[in-house]
């Protein structure tokens, strides 16, 4: 039989200077869906308490994650202001109207505004990191980030941010973004069933930058219900949210995963992940999942 993997370093050094769990928590969800029902606020700030409770001390949030009755900083804030041992990651980048609609992308003039508002709904005077969110909430788009990244860390230099990330990039942009100031973590969509950053990985692995992927956990795809992640599953008794989540954990040690619900039970569930270690025979199969 192959040996088990050895288990996976469960923190990691964000900038070299930050610990934080490889296993976080994401707070979209905590409003409630973005075009669905909203969930109660007691609700909410009930999972953000669990969240933390279960060593999911990395959350990452946003400004522009709300509902028509709630707003995922408004959640944070409520339930673990002032935030002792906790790091708070946000993006900037993708506005949105007061009635939801993604409508641009802003300007290097309006990013400072939108980091001020990050800071102000959560109760802080520095963020932890803050990504610069590119092509709103699509595809990657090829086109300079530069002169808005630039403003973040110009925000950096002032003291108001402590790390810079970028988000939803190519690699052409995270190179860019690199020869204006040090990023310390990249947030693109990646998962077991979605590895075309595979090579980016590797690189933020080798140079000591954080991955943080989006929809680790599919992204609501159904896909995860296929032939190779339910074998596995099965093998190690999980579900295949928790398998997706320790295959990220054991696919690179930059790898940081931040899965987000708004469900006590799920968020139980995710958390569970960290305990489950996939061995050689198991992260073959996955490596071939279409």
């Amino acid at each position: 039989m192959t040996p088990s993997l050895h288990s996976p370093a469960r923190t990691y050094e964000l900038g070299g200077t930050t610990t934080v769990p490889r296993l976080g928590f994401g707070a979209m969800q905590l409003p409630g869906r973005w075009n669905g029902p909203a969930v109660d606020h007691a609700t909410a700030v009930a999972v953000a308490r669990r969240a933390v409770e279960l060593g999911a001390v990395h959350i990452d949030t946003a400004a522009f994650y709300f509902s028509k009755t709630n707003r995922a900083n408004r959640v944070l804030r409520d339930a673990l202001h002032p935030y002792p041992g906790v790091t708070l990651a946000t993006k900037v980048g993708p506005l949105r109207t007061p009635t939801g609609e993604m409508y641009a992308e802003a300007a290097p003039d309006q990013l400072r505004p939108a980091v001020e508002q990050n800071l102000r709904e959560l109760g802080v005077d520095v963020l932890d990191l803050v990504y610069l969110r590119v092509g709103r909430l699509g595809a990657a788009v090829a086109e300079p980030l530069g002169d808005r990244f630039a403003v973040l860390a110009e925000l950096r230099e002032e003291g108001l941010i402590r790390h810079l990330g970028v988000s939803n990039v190519t690699h052409e942009q995270f190179a860019e973004a690199r020869t204006i100031a040090p990023v310390a973590a990249v947030q693109n969509r990646f998962g077991v069933l979605d590895q075309e950053h595979s090579a980016l990985v590797d690189e933020c692995a080798d140079a000591g930058i954080a991955f943080m992927p989006f929809f680790a956990l599919g992204g609501g795809h159904t896909t995860l219900l296929g032939d190779n992640l339910r074998e596995v599953a099965e093998r190690h008794s999980a579900t295949v949210f928790q398998v997706a989540v320790a295959w990220g954990l054991a696919r690179s040690p930059s790898i940081v995963q931040i899965p987000g619900t708004s469900s006590l039970a799920h968020l139980e569930e995710n958390m569970a992940a960290a305990q489950l270690i996939l061995d050689e025979d198991d992260m073959a199969l996955l490596r071939t999942t279409p």
